[in-house]
């Protein structure tokens, strides 16, 4: 065991952040497409667009994903590694 745990902490953030249905649905599927706009993800969801919102917050806080804006939508994608790894290790065959 090591008595440093304070070092796991950003790792324990991801897990928080992660800990979510929507959020891990969320991740999924821009791991599926590569990027997907708000509109589309909110179709797919069927929740409401605050809601949404909220939830891609908290992703762009923890570094998770980004956005890139393409006229007047914002195209999602999964911009840490660590996290489409990890996706993959629990959805992906």
């Amino acid at each position: 065991m090591d008595k440093e745990y304070m070092k796991y902490s950003e790792i324990a953030e991801i897990l928080k952040v992660l800990a979510h249905p929507v959020r891990l649905c969320i991740i999924n599927g821009l791991l599926d497409e590569g990027e997907c706009n708000v509109s589309h993800m909110q179709s797919c969801l069927g929740i409401p667009q605050s809601t949404l919102s909220q939830h891609l917050q908290k992703l762009r806080s923890a570094k998770l994903i980004e956005g890139k804006r393409d006229g007047l939508k914002v195209n999602y994608s999964i911009c840490d590694q660590r996290v489409k790894e990890l996706i993959t290790v629990f959805f992906k065959k």
